[in-house]
């Protein structure tokens, strides 16, 4: 049975490997969490008391009048689970008040205006400069304005500047508290939650200055995705730790790995540092590739394709925006897919926000996706360790999809899917996604006679049908993993299986269940 210490060791390895490559970059361009008000926070909240369930935070916070949401600005879950917050107090029959530091208080005249629908969305947006003093995502924000309306009494700006002197930042939180005090004297029956930066929830920033303010409230702090408690987290024996109790008014709730926090955070760097405004994907799709390589202990410099893919750091791929729409549309035309495979590519691309195209070998992202991106870069380490499309008449072509029996090219696809699951939870572990059915005790008898159904389907049907086995497979293989039934070597190999002979694919797959079978049985 695997160690806290192992299954920490294990869930953690690729993506502190990613990480760091992330941190290096940000410590570049943003010295700042060097200064003293952010080492307070992050040396504040290193270990916590227990485990909770979604039922455990629901009942802190039906008992708190003040909740304090941190709010880590260039992560839109974190937006998003303050919305989250706001309807699940509406639900409990709670009247409810949000504050926001997004906004200036000076601006409290413009936020009524929107929410007495006096103004659109692009107003309220101009006029608040959230574009230029701001700058993060509007999208997530403007939905957690939009609930807040939809299921709040009230909505509060809460900020003043100066934002960018770290020297007076003390000064913002005692101003927020004293905005608090207001709203309490104004709404005395009412859950004021407030969404402020995660540094501000320090015990001696922003809940202090509360504490000053309004000695007989009942807060409640709700950190997210807090890195120290994350790590320690990771050794837990749970699938995914959805929330710790910190102290007994301080819990700190889990929806994104510190890759996906600070890789956003970057991209946001990125941005801002790009005349265009359009961030540049590359740096992170090679992070993530370098350090699933790295985890897997392969060697990027390799002159031979058998053990080692070949020259890996030749064959990284271009990477291609949003900005970059009518060049990757040209790629695309030239290998002069079907109708039928372009659309199919697209809809991939809209529904995950990015995909890796082995026929260019090429990502193209549309929206940044932490676990898509994860599995986009798994799935052209997978096509390197093969050997990547060869050029045939001037043309890419990708040697799984030249087999010469659908069948073949079926095992295939449930490889690919499978070694693609891993790798995305590898590098980004929160939880199995996509995979509800990871306990599914894998058949080979089932899984050929699925394949068999899937060939004489449509291509929807064979591709959908892959895909869903392969996701089986691969979640097995993680949970094998993390109990130390597989090792890297063995995964190594699956990588690197030439899967372009005839038969082989089928070999692997049924190779690969059995195995799992027989270390299910003697876990």
């Amino acid at each position: 049975m695997a160690t806290t210490a192992n299954l920490r060791s294990r869930r953690s390895a690729a993506q502190l490997h990613a990480l760091a490559g992330v941190e290096r970059e940000i410590r570049a361009q943003d010295p700042s969490n060097r200064r003293k008000y952010l080492r307070e926070f992050s040396e504040a909240f290193r270990t916590y008391d227990a485990l909770l369930d979604p039922r455990q935070v629901r009942d802190a916070l039906s008992l708190a009048d003040v909740i304090l949401v941190g709010d880590y600005h260039a992560l839109a879950t974190c937006q998003r689970y303050a919305a989250s917050v706001i309807e699940q107090l509406a639900l409990m029959g709670r009247q409810v008040v949000l504050g926001v530091e997004t906004i200036f208080a000076r601006d409290q005249h413009i936020l009524d205006e929107w929410w007495r629908r006096e103004i659109d969305e692009s107003e309220l947006r101009e006029r608040i400069r959230f574009d230029l003093d701001w700058g993060y995502d509007w999208t997530p924000f403007h939905e957690l304005l939009v609930a807040a309306r939809d299921h709040a009494d009230a909505l509060y700006g809460l900020d003043c500047m100066p934002r960018e002197d770290l020297r007076k930042i003390g000064a913002r939180d005692r101003h927020a508290a004293a905005k608090l005090a207001e709203i309490r004297d104004r709404h005395p029956n009412a859950a004021i939650v407030v969404l402020f930066g995660e540094s501000h929830l320090a015990p001696g920033h922003l809940p202090l200055a509360l504490r000053e303010e309004l000695p007989a409230a009942r807060p409640l702090t709700i950190l997210q995705n807090v890195d120290a408690l994350y790590w320690r987290a990771a050794g837990e024996r749970r699938d995914r730790v959805e929330a710790v109790r910190v102290s007994d008014d301080v819990l700190c709730v889990f929806n994104a790995t510190p890759l996906e926090k600070y890789e956003s955070y970057r991209l946001f760097l990125d941005r801002w540092g790009h005349f265009d405004g359009n961030p540049d994907f590359a740096p992170t799709f090679y992070n993530l590739i370098n350090s699933l390589a790295a985890f897997l202990e392969i060697n990027r410099y390799s002159p031979h394709n058998g053990t080692q893919p070949r020259y890996l750091v030749d064959l990284l791929p271009e990477v291609y925006g949003h900005s970059s729409d009518a060049t990757f549309h040209r790629l695309l035309s030239r290998q002069n897919p079907a109708q039928e495979e372009r659309e199919s590519i697209l809809q991939f691309v809209e529904e995950r926000g990015s995909a890796y195209l082995p026929q260019i070998n090429a990502f193209y992202v549309r929206e940044f996706q932490m676990a898509s991106a994860a599995e986009d870069a798994t799935r052209f380490l997978h096509q390197a360790c093969q050997g990547l499309p060869q050029r045939v008449n001037g043309h890419l072509s990708n040697g799984s999809a030249i087999q010469s029996k659908a069948l073949d090219r079926f095992y295939v696809r449930i490889i690919e899917h499978a070694v693609a699951c891993f790798g995305s939870n590898v590098l980004c572990p929160s939880g199995l996604r996509n995979h509800a059915d990871a306990e599914f005790m894998l058949s080979r008898a089932a899984c050929e006679k699925a394949a068999q159904s899937a060939v004489r389907g449509d291509w929807n049907k064979f591709d959908s049908s892959a895909r869903e086995w392969g996701f089986r497979i691969g979640s097995q293989i993680y949970e094998a993993y993390l109990a130390g039934r597989v090792k890297k070597s063995g995964l190594r190999r699956l990588f690197l299986a030439h899967l372009n002979e005839p038969g082989l694919a089928r070999k692997v797959c049924v190779a690969v269940m059995a195995k799992l079978r027989s270390a299910a049985k003697f876990s």
